[in-house]
């Protein structure tokens, strides 16, 4: 018995020093692929560690899952990622980091309420983070914008993905038929798995437009742009005839530097890429390159030193021999994250991505416009450009405001795919009619149209008197009807603000020169000539009317109905005519361009075809006096005495102090 239970000791020892020294070659060679950046690789030799050691290895454990959990996480596998910084927390990991990446996790997997209690946590120990900040205000912001989209239409590619990651989409120039973007699918270059994404290192590929104006399937870029290392991430001098580009290379089992590379064009061919000097610092990476429409600067991704982060956005100046000095943009757009893949839209505005501004999780896509002081302005794209996961490489097609862009949304294993965006253009339309006050719409009248932005367009009405017309965000319009035998009438517009269509709708009353035109809506007091209040509107609009119209003398009458004898009728009206002079002049009317004069009832109404239409029993050209009225019965006779009763005016002269007299 004795002898049994040695050798089962001895036994156990043996598979004890078995499995120790497993742990510990899988952990160095784990910690050498990991130093290498090949961080997939890295990933399966931390998982073969940690299940070999044991749970009373605390520290180990905590360390080990660390690591795992910072590979998934440089990989995009999220929901490993946070497993693995649990099982590190769990066993004790004395950096409190873990805690922020955990948050940062689950924000990317959506999981909100996990995401605020950890970064909660971290923030009770390091108060002053300021992506842990960001991070908890990114839990508030994303199901926010969620329930709020912005206007940006955006859809997954059916062509252009494989079944690998897709990501980088760029157009060569202003080149719209040709669209190029990285890929590690089957085709690309070379048999050999890259041990940093376990997939085949990226190539650049393109696809192009067919005669329909369709989008034929993607192509490899023939050409020794690609080659057996990592190459994509591209872009385009704004002739189209410059590529920049990154490639990765590994060189001697160490770490993997990106490097920006240029390629120029002969043709249809690229010729052999040469390396960007852009400093001399060769243990930094420099990747992600763009140039601005101006061709003045190149903008690229770097860690070298003077980085307020882990990769911040720089720009060189492109000169003929090369480059010029390097500046870092500045704390306002870099942050302690990471701010990568800048492009450009044909406005020269900047858009990059970042995870350390606040955003929706992952890296965010950021819209930056730098004024003439150097100070940037940002501006997060929200959803649905956002997501939790990562959105990044937004290319635009020349001249409008859609394109394509790269995200790793609703694919568990944090593989890119292309998606495509567009921005609906915001119209403010106009529909205007200009029309005979007292009859009908008014064919060839004309409209005047000017801008505060400049602008100044005439429009020729159709046949109904409408026209219509385009105009500005947040802009003020002045218009200006006129026709021959009218009184121009002018109307002031200003467009708002709100980034949706919207449709406005204006009228332009003409008043005739040639006839009276009756003047709605102006009462008195029964019996008397006093202006009730209810009279403003209307007589305001009449001195718009004659401010608008400064050469025009007009008589202002009073008309009565035939209750009443005809001297006090004739008096009554007269008082009442003078009433509204007295007003046209109190309100800064010239009293040399006015007349009142009242007409009692002797010149009762005659039907219009507009007054026909509205009272079906009057028949036009009839005149409204006291023998026609009384044939009807006393509520018609009531809208025929009203009819008369009306106060009106018409132009006596258009040349007023037309020449200073």
């Amino acid at each position: 018995m004795k002898k049994r239970n040695h050798i089962y000791i001895m036994l156990m020892t043996a598979i004890v020093t078995v499995s120790s020294c497993g742990y510990s070659s899988m952990l160095k060679k784990g910690n050498e692929s990991y130093d290498r950046g090949e961080y997939s690789e890295a990933a399966k030799l931390y998982k073969r560690a940690y299940a070999r050691v044991s749970t009373k290895k605390k520290d180990v454990r905590a360390e080990i899952a660390w690591k795992m959990g910072n590979c998934y996480r440089k990989v995009n596998f999220a929901a490993k990622a946070r497993g693995a910084y649990i099982n590190a927390i769990r066993y004790g990991y004395p950096d409190s980091t873990a805690i922020l990446y955990k948050a940062d996790t689950e924000l990317k997997m959506g999981r909100y309420n996990d995401a605020r209690k950890s970064y909660d946590e971290y923030l009770e120990m390091n108060p002053n983070n300021i992506l842990a900040i960001n991070g908890r205000k990114s839990c508030d912001l994303l199901p926010l914008w969620k329930e709020n989209p912005s206007r940006y239409i955006v859809k997954k590619d059916k062509l252009f993905n494989g079944r690998r990651s897709d990501y980088s989409p760029a157009y060569a120039g202003e080149d719209i038929n040709t669209i190029y973007f990285t890929s590690t699918r089957q085709e690309a270059t070379g048999d050999d798995i890259n041990p940093i994404t376990d997939m085949k290192s990226a190539d650049i590929f393109f696809a192009t437009v067919d005669e329909q104006g369709k989008w034929k399937k993607p192509e490899l870029l023939q050409s020794e742009v690609n080659s057996e290392f990592e190459d994509g991430a591209c872009s385009f001098s704004p002739d189209g005839k410059t590529m920049y580009l990154t490639r990765c290379i590994m060189k001697n089992n160490g770490p993997a530097y990106a490097e920006i590379y240029s390629s120029a064009r002969s043709g249809a061919n690229w010729a052999a890429p040469q390396k960007c000097e852009l400093a001399k610092d060769s243990l930094s990476s420099y990747a992600h390159p763009a140039v601005d429409p101006e061709g003045k600067y190149l903008y690229f991704v770097s860690d070298m030193g003077g980085t307020f982060g882990g990769l911040d956005l720089w720009r060189a100046e492109i000169l003929t021999t090369g480059f010029g000095a390097i500046e870092n943009l500045g704390e306002q757009i870099n942050t302690p994250g990471n701010e990568m893949f800048p492009s450009f839209n044909s406005k020269g505005e900047l858009y990059f991505s970042s995870d350390g501004h606040p955003g929706m999780g992952g890296l965010d896509i950021f819209k930056a416009v730098e004024d003439s002081t150097g100070k940037w302005t940002i501006e997060n794209l929200k959803y649905p450009v956002n997501s939790q996961a990562d959105d990044f490489g937004m290319t635009f097609e020349p001249g409008k405001q859609k394109g394509f862009f790269s995200s790793n949304r609703n694919d568990a294993r944090g593989w890119d795919h292309l998606y495509t965006f567009e921005l609906p253009e915001i119209t403010y339309k106009l529909t205007g009619w200009v029309y005979d006050k007292e009859a009908y719409e008014l064919e060839n009248a004309i409209v005047n149209i000017v801008g505060k932005d400049g602008s100044n367009i005439k429009y020729n009405t159709k046949k109904d008197g409408s026209f219509t017309c385009e105009l500005e965000m947040n802009t003020s319009y002045v218009m200006l009807a006129s026709c021959r035998g009218y009184l121009n009438y002018k109307q002031e517009i200003t467009t708002d603000t709100v980034k949706e269509n919207k449709h406005y709708e204006i009228e332009f009353p003409l008043s005739s020169i040639t006839r009276p035109v009756r003047i709605e809506n102006v009462f008195y007091e029964f019996d008397k000539a006093t202006l009730t209040p209810e009279s403003t509107a209307s007589l305001d609009e009449l001195i718009k009317l004659l401010n608008d119209n400064p050469n025009v003398t007009i008589e202002l009458s009073s008309h009565c109905d035939y209750k009443g004898r005809d001297q006090y009728n004739e008096r009554l009206s007269q008082r009442r005519a003078e009433s509204v002079v007295n007003y046209l002049i109190e309100n800064g009317i010239d009293s040399k361009r006015l007349e009142a004069k009242g007409y009692g009832e002797s010149k009762p109404v005659v039907v219009t075809k507009r007054i026909a239409q509205e009272h079906p029993f009057l028949q036009q050209d009839s005149t409204l006096t006291e023998s026609y009225i009384l044939k009807f019965n006393e509520e018609q006779q009531e809208v025929c005495n009203a009819l008369n009763r009306r106060t009106e005016f018409k132009v006596l002269k258009t040349t007023y102090n037309l020449f200073g007299e």
